[in-house]
């Protein structure tokens, strides 16, 4: 039986109703998973009543017999205020203590699987914390160097956007300068290794350009000839199935042509405007490289909707699914990550 860690994230956001709600309806599906939800006993408990899931939450012991599929960890002995308002310390401080919990016990091979809660950075920023998000945080605590982000999703037709990101949480007036030739070529081959862990027939990743119409053979801009189009070359001489750099403006309407299984944006919101486009409610956030499998919902905290029973869950139960079907193999640093 399987093994997936929880975290309830910023419990002053949807992070806590969304998995309920989304563990609610796994449960009735995979019957090999058991589930353990890393956050304050007291929230566990609220919401337990609030989405009318049954039953107790045991709490996680993982040297004793296991009789529940359902589990609650919650490190530390004191619980959370009631009152907390939207992006409260304290509620930022422990969303980022179970994120640890739940990293070091995937580490340690007591998960299989970790899926992290939304969190707010400014929130987190806010308690004097070096944050940059979830996906470094998790890198930085794992050791490892060699990671990226990759949304991934489909619209009502089941056509599929699966984007890896070569930089991540860039401000825009810093992408440029940001973006290597090792970023780029590191993004396409976890890209491709990606597609084979998901049991994909073909591997085809399309690279974005950075520049408007791709640079238009540097008059606007060079780093497709200096940075985008090298990693391409090198990459392919891998023998990785790679082709760009592309304008985006088209390279994402030939993925839904089927001419590609994954796409390479070169900054956040290249990539995540078209994904969470066709994919708002189904759209996963895999983070590429880590020693462990680690998903989440590609959506933030939503506060204003916070504790109020309406929230969209459907990207938390896809981002579960994920997991569950990633851990089934034995994950592997890939590209020659060690850890």
């Amino acid at each position: 039986m399987r093994t997936i860690g929880i975290t309830l994230g910023d419990v002053t956001g949807i992070g806590p109703e969304v998995t309920f709600k989304a563990v609610a309806r796994q449960l009735g599906t995979e019957a090999d998973t058991r589930y353990v939800l890393i956050g304050d006993r007291a929230v566990a408990r609220w919401y337990c009543g609030l989405l009318g899931v049954e039953g107790e939450l045991a709490d996680w012991n993982a040297r004793e017999e296991f009789e529940s599929r359902l589990y609650l960890l919650h490190p530390g002995n004191s619980e959370l205020p009631s009152n907390l308002t939207p992006g409260a310390p304290e509620a930022s401080e422990a969303a980022i203590q179970w994120l640890a919990e739940g990293g070091r016990r995937c580490l340690a091979r007591e998960f299989d699987a970790l899926v992290t809660a939304p969190v707010s950075k400014e929130a987190i920023l806010r308690t004097g914390r070096n944050f940059v998000g979830q996906t470094e945080f998790l890198s930085e605590l794992a050791g490892v160097t060699r990671t990226a982000m990759m949304l991934l999703g489909h619209d009502d037709r089941g056509r599929w956007l699966r984007v890896a990101l070569a930089t991540t949480h860039v401000p825009l007036k810093q992408v440029a300068s940001a973006l290597t030739r090792e970023k780029v070529q590191l993004a396409i081959e976890l890209a491709a290794d990606a597609c084979r862990r998901l049991g994909l027939p073909r591997a085809r990743v399309g690279v974005c350009g950075l520049n408007p119409h791709a640079g238009e053979g540097g008059r606007m801009g060079t780093e497709e000839l200096d940075i985008i189009g090298p990693a391409v070359g090198a990459t392919r001489a891998q023998g990785i199935d790679c082709a760009g750099p592309f304008a985006a403006d088209t390279l994402f309407h030939r993925v839904f042509g089927g001419e590609f299984e994954a796409v390479v944006a070169m900054y956040h919101d290249q990539g995540l405007v078209p994904l969470k486009m066709v994919a708002f409610d189904t759209g996963v956030n895999w983070t590429l490289g880590l020693p462990f499998v680690r998903t989440s919902p590609d959506h933030g905290t939503a506060y204003d909707r916070a504790g109020m029973g309406v929230a969209n869950s459907g990207s938390m139960e896809a981002a579960i699914r994920l997991a569950g079907e990633l851990c089934r193999f034995k994950p592997e640093p890939a590209c020659g990550q060690t850890s």
